[in-house]
Formats: structure tokens, sequence, C-alpha cells
């Protein structure tokens, strides 16, 4: 395989990573860097890695612990790192401007937090995310569960995909205009933990849990097993769902967005994970049943307890509705598609500027970049109230929308209730969707709201909010 076959150069990170927990006493070491991974035969890959590999280590904990990181910045520019998916306190949040100072080159930065829920989560940058993210730098965490459903193997599998230039590199066209202004990033090389199409070895009768992280900049993951295999979906974001859902069409997974399902190998055989392009479907992975014979199908898993968030009150709740807007071909104008702003854009680009252009908006403001700490909050709540937010996606395009601190139930869709609403920290919106989510806004501090495609958010399609203790 060459280089232009890439990521057998980042097969060096393994497809089952099952460390121990971590220990509670002292703080870990955690190093975003520079690293060369190889493939044979040709010239290293640079990357940008946590702890030399790609992705990062899988952190796992069980709830109620402490996570107590010293992050080590070597990489060349400055860094945070946000961990998607955690109630934890503001300052640990890790936007920068926001929540805390970017740690420069060379500094360090104690993240030190209780872990009040089970899932699956993962950490990642958010100053630079679009280009950090791109080069790298991601990695699972894993709080595992009271009573977990029993399975014969717990395996993270974190999906990216990896834009390449002619010579097999990473392509460093990062906040290209087109990108930014329409899907976002899309690469041509789709990984499972670094490695392409891999194959995961099974033998008839064994049951594994698949918690499947979606890493990229912007690729919507549809997967679908092939038939042979009994699955279901059992967790989303993290959180579990009332009851075992049969894994038998196309899952989307947003970019930030996580799926936690059970697989059973019932059968000998080969059996692929496929991602849907349109019409069209490839292998992403395939597991590799070896066994005599086949064996009886089990009982659906029971997902397991979930200690919810406090129930929102819908009665006396603040009402806000984020109405999302540009991007092209957008029917209401949008902000970069102006001569003046087609000329501050070509004079960006000639001065070396590293940051998207205004394309993307949430109630016709632009926070472009890593700058929302010098806006004004979209609302204020006091600590402790209810909330509901209406989200609006007039636009062409898919927005994952992630919301930080707190975990919300998804109320309504397209006006339609949904008959058991959904605990979540990010709601995928369709073109033309309108999502209802509510929460108890009882996490203190200033807590970001944006769209995970990284090239939108980048772009202007974020804000903020204040919890007032």
């Amino acid at each position: 395989m060459n280089r232009r076959e890439l990521l057998h150069t980042l097969a060096g990170a393994p497809l089952i990573t099952l460390p121990g927990f971590a220990q509670a006493q002292g703080p870990r070491s955690l190093s975003p860097a520079p690293a060369a991974l190889a493939a044979a035969g040709e010239t290293a890959l640079p990357v940008w890695a946590y702890d030399a590999s790609v992705p990062g280590p899988v952190l796992r904990y069980r709830r109620g612990d402490w996570l107590d990181i010293d992050l080590n910045n070597q990489l060349p520019e400055a860094t945070t790192v946000h961990w998607h998916g955690i109630r934890l306190p503001n300052a640990m949040d890790g936007v920068p401007h926001l929540t805390q100072a970017p740690i420069e080159p060379g500094a360090r930065f104690r993240y030190r937090f209780k872990l009040p829920d089970s899932g699956t989560y993962w950490y990642h940058p958010h100053l630079g995310a679009a280009e950090q993210l791109e080069r790298g730098l991601a990695g699972a965490l894993v709080v595992e569960d009271d009573s977990p459903p029993p399975v014969d193997q717990d395996i993270v599998w974190l999906l990216d995909d990896w834009r390449l230039d002619a010579q097999g590199r990473i392509a460093e066209d990062f906040y290209r205009f087109h990108d930014v202004a329409h899907a976002g990033r899309l690469g041509q090389r789709l990984t499972v933990n670094g490695a392409l199409r891999p194959e995961l070895a099974l033998r008839t009768g064994q049951r594994v849990r698949l918690r499947l992280v979606n890493a990229a900049n912007a690729r919507l993951f549809a997967l679908q097993p092939e038939p042979g295999i009994n699955a279901w979906l059992i967790a989303r974001d993290g959180m579990p769902a009332p009851q075992a859902v049969p894994w038998d069409a196309p899952l989307l997974i947003g970019p930030g967005m996580r799926a936690d399902v059970v697989v059973d190998a019932v059968r000998a055989g080969r059996f692929a994970i496929r991602q849907f392009n349109g019409r069209e479907a490839e292998a992403l992975a395939t597991l590799v049943v070896g066994g005599a014979n086949d064996t009886a199908p089990r009982p659906a898993p029971v997902p397991s307890p979930y200690t919810p968030p406090p129930e929102p009150m819908l009665a006396g709740a603040v009402l806000h509705t984020m109405r999302l807007g540009g991007g092209a071909r957008s029917r209401e104008g949008w902000p970069a598609d102006t001569p003046e702003a087609r000329a501050a854009r070509q004079q960006r680009r000639a001065a070396g500027a590293r940051e998207a252009d205004p394309v993307w908006t949430i109630n016709g403001q632009a926070h472009v970049g890593d700058h929302h700490g010098h806006h004004p909050p979209a609302f204020r709540v006091p600590q402790g109230r209810s909330v509901r937010i209406a989200f609006e996606n007039p636009t062409a395009w898919w927005h994952p929308m992630h919301l930080h601190g707190h975990h919300f139930k998804v109320l309504s869709r397209n006006g339609e209730p949904l008959t058991e609403a959904a605990w979540r920290d990010t709601v995928l919106l369709a073109p033309g969707d309108r999502a209802e989510v509510a929460f108890v806004a009882d996490n203190p501090g200033r807590w970001l709201i944006h769209c995970h495609v990284l090239e939108h958010h980048a772009g202007g399609m974020g804000t903020h909010f204040e919890v007032m203790a």
C-alpha cells in the first residue's frame, strides 16, 4: 500500500485499546506534540499526537473517579483540551479566552475534576480546533457503567477522515473558504483508530460492545452492519437508551457525537460495517468471525441504569431561539457574500491569516474563531433555572449543535413531540430542521454552544450563555 493509500501509515494505533483504569493518586501526564508515523518503506507522515499516539490513549475511569491530567504542551503553538460531553466545572472546560487562557508552547495546565456520569466521551483541542484535530489530536474518554451489560470485549472505535495532498501528506488547506461555506472539510480516507479498513477477529458466540466516536471535522457517518450479525444501539452521546434498539438501518453519527452498539457474532464469516455516502457504501471495518458452528441468538442487551440530570420544568422555563444562518446556497443572504467581504478575505489570505471567514451566524451574529469571550452572552440565566432552546436550521447544510457543561433533553423535532425524550449533549439538525431541547442550568459559568462541524464553528456558528451563581 503506497502513501496515497495512507492510513496504513497510522496503523501504529492498535484497533483495540484497553488500558487499565486511571489511578486516582497524582496526575497522569498527557503531552500533545508533533510525531512521525511511518509507513513501511516510505518517509514518515507528520502528525500531531497525544503521547505520540493517533488517536490519543483511551482514558478509562469509573463513575465518581477524579480525572487528573497534567497537560504538557509540546506543540509549536498554543492549545487547550476540551473534555467533550462531561458535566464538569467551568474552569476545566478548555475553551480559550472563555474558560481558560491558551496553554502556550512549553507550558503546562492541570485538568482535575470529578466524573459524575458514566458513558462514552472524548477529548480534543478547542483552540484552532479545525486544524489541530485534523492533524491528529483526539482521544476517547470512557467512564465505566456501574452495571454494564455483560460483553466479551469493550472496544473504542474512534472514527475519522483525512484529507491528503498529492504527496500523501495531510493537506494544509485549513479554513479553505469553500469548506467553511459548504459542508466543512471532508477527507478522502476514512479510518477506525487511525487504521484503514481494519479487521476485528471474533469467535462465534462472542458479544462485543463498540463505542463509536465521530472525531472527524465535518463528516457525517452513516453506519450499518451487513446481514449476518445481530446488533443493537444501547447509548447515544454516552447516555443509555431506555431499551436496546436493533441496529438494522444506517446509524447517523454527526461530528462530535457518539453511539454505543452491542454486536453478537452468531455465525462464521466476514461482515463489514459499511459507511453510506449517498447511495454508495464502502466497508469502514470488517468483523471476521471464526468458529465451526452458528450459535443461537442471544436476548437483546439491557442498557445500563442511568441517573439523569435534574428534570427541566417546562412551565416557566427561560425560552431562547437560536436561528442558524449563512453558508452557501442561503436564501437569506450570508455575511461573506458581499464585495467588501470578498476584498477583506483576499487581504487576510495575503497576510497569511489562519482563521476562517465570517460565513455563519446564530441569530444574525457571526462569532469567528476562538474569540467568544469578546462577545456578550446570548442569554443569562440564574443557576437552577430551566431553559428551553429552539434550534432552527433554514440553511442548506447539516449542523450538529453541541452544548457545553450540561446534558439536555430533546423534546421535539419539526413540531413532533418525542414519545421518549432523549438526553444528549449534541442535537443533529438536517437542512430545514427545527428541534427543541430543555435542561436545568445548574452548572455556573460561561458555556459554549456551537456547531461541531469545526469549519462552521470557526466561520461564526457559535455563541455562549452564562449561568449565574
